[in-house]
């Protein structure tokens, strides 16, 4: 097994077959620590709020409910927490891609700062949630490093680095070129964007210990049940799934990438036509030596760069591997036929790593809306939350919380997520396997354009 030895760089590689370590797993090494465990759980015939969907934010939702005195059941057509809750990079981002956006244009000036105020917020609940239920998940307030992948994509974060430390409260700085190692062990940028508004965790065991809290404070957690439709029933709600059918008094969807299963049936079909499940792919390094990791990540910050087809990348917690994510494929695509394309992605960035294996390489859904928002709301008497672009480790447990506090009665507030105009385009059922590789095609000549151009 190759190692980084201290000072020393590798030569070049050209048997592929040594890209792939001897114990190579297409599962997400932080299962290694924290895999979703199976429970031997009964659908119960009627439940108060019913809540389908066992990630982030349904977890956080019926933790809030059983709060505030409220029956819960979670139902998962998987394990709980068996999705992207534990399939993520594990970064925790104070809602900067809605503070980052043009909402001005479309909302105007006072209530896009509602807007990304309210999504900014998902960064202090989470830090909360963490500490009141003792969630021993690794959790790190460590700061972000958005490096720019051309010239003009640094004056455009300069740009916005100002108001986005004005609305998520923590600061922002630049860093030129010629400064970038202070923040990046690579000259493959055109400097960045340090945001303090950010932190890391290890998403498997979040998932793990926010399902013990909901567990604790009371919600029956019911995995291998999948929600196939959703009726009103009198005054109540009849849910129909593979494993009979129950009643609920309030549900809600909180499905995100996987609203939809791969035969096309969802609970909540009007949902499942406003999300764009998008594979995201993530490989795993052998083990390397602290000084390599804190060679490549001074200060161990979170990164994720300014492409339209991103690479978001960071040291794993034990500051042992680095984790590299991206958008491999805009269509399904096994992890080991996608780990290739990810690794020549991370030797442009860093090519000292040329010689290291891939012990892991896994995938996941997230999910995008067509107007790039998070949104909660309650469409024909259903509950909603949904739509994180990508950024769901703080947004979903927050639109979880918010969404609960809505279904109590007990949002006396007002949130500004709420409520939104959902948009979706014609003729779309869900499945965006027709037109992604298209569009992601588009994207990459762009980045491609836009970097000739650099």
């Amino acid at each position: 097994m190759s190692k980084l030895h201290h000072g020393q760089a590798f030569t070049a590689m050209t048997d592929a077959q040594f890209i792939f370590a001897p114990d190579f797993k297409t599962t997400p090494w932080w299962w290694e620590a924290a895999e979703p465990p199976k429970r031997d759980s009964v659908l119960p015939d009627r439940v108060g709020v019913a809540i389908v969907g066992g990630g982030y934010a349904g977890l956080s939702a019926a933790l809030t409910l059983r709060r505030l005195g409220h029956d819960v059941a979670v139902l998962d057509a998987e394990r709980i927490g068996w999705g992207a809750s534990s399939r993520n990079g594990g970064m925790v981002s104070g809602g900067l891609k809605v503070a980052s956006g043009p909402l001005e244009k479309t909302y105007g000036t006072e209530r896009a700062r509602a807007i990304a105020l309210a999504a900014a917020a998902s960064f202090p609940f989470i830090e909360e949630t963490i500490s009141r239920e003792g969630i021993a998940c690794d959790y790190v307030r460590c700061g972000r490093f958005v490096p720019a992948w051309t010239p003009k994509h640094y004056d455009a974060l300069a740009s916005r680095a100002e108001s986005i430390a004005e609305i998520t409260g923590l600061p922002t700085r630049m860093l030129s070129r010629d400064r970038q190692r202070e923040a990046l062990g690579s000259d493959h940028y055109h400097g960045g964007m340090i945001a303090d508004a950010s932190g890391s965790l290890h998403p498997g065991k979040y998932a793990r210990g926010l399902a013990d809290a909901a567990e604790r404070a009371g919600a029956r957690l019911v995995d291998g049940v999948r929600a196939n439709g959703i009726r009103r029933d009198g005054s109540s709600f009849r849910i129909v799934t593979d494993r009979g059918q129950m009643r609920a008094d309030a549900v809600l969807v909180a499905t995100n990438g996987y609203s939809r299963d791969k035969h096309g049936n969802a609970a909540m079909p009007w949902l499942a036509r406003r999300m764009i499940p998008v594979g995201s792919y993530i490989i795993a390094t052998e083990e390397l030596p602290h000084y390599a990791i804190d060679t490549f990540f001074p200060g161990r910050r979170m990164i994720s760069d300014t492409r339209r087809v991103l690479n978001y990348f960071r040291p794993s917690p034990y500051g042992n591997r680095i984790l590299w994510g991206g958008r491999a494929s805009f269509g399904p695509t096994e992890p080991e036929k996608a780990a290739p394309a990810l690794r020549r992605m991370m030797l442009a960035v860093f090519p000292e790593l040329k010689e290291v294996q891939i012990t892991h390489a896994w995938t996941g859904n997230v999910a995008f809306t067509f107007d790039f928002l998070p949104h909660i709301g309650l469409q024909d008497g259903i509950h909603y939350a949904a739509g994180c672009q990508g950024s769901g480790v703080a947004m979903a447990t927050w639109l979880g919380h918010r969404a609960a506090l809505k279904i109590a009665g007990a949002d006396n507030e007002g949130f500004a997520l709420d409520g939104l105009t959902f948009p979706t385009v014609p003729l779309y059922n869900g499945n965006p396997n027709w037109f992604l590789p298209l569009i992601g095609g588009w994207y990459r000549l762009r980045d491609h354009i836009d970097r000739a151009a650099a």
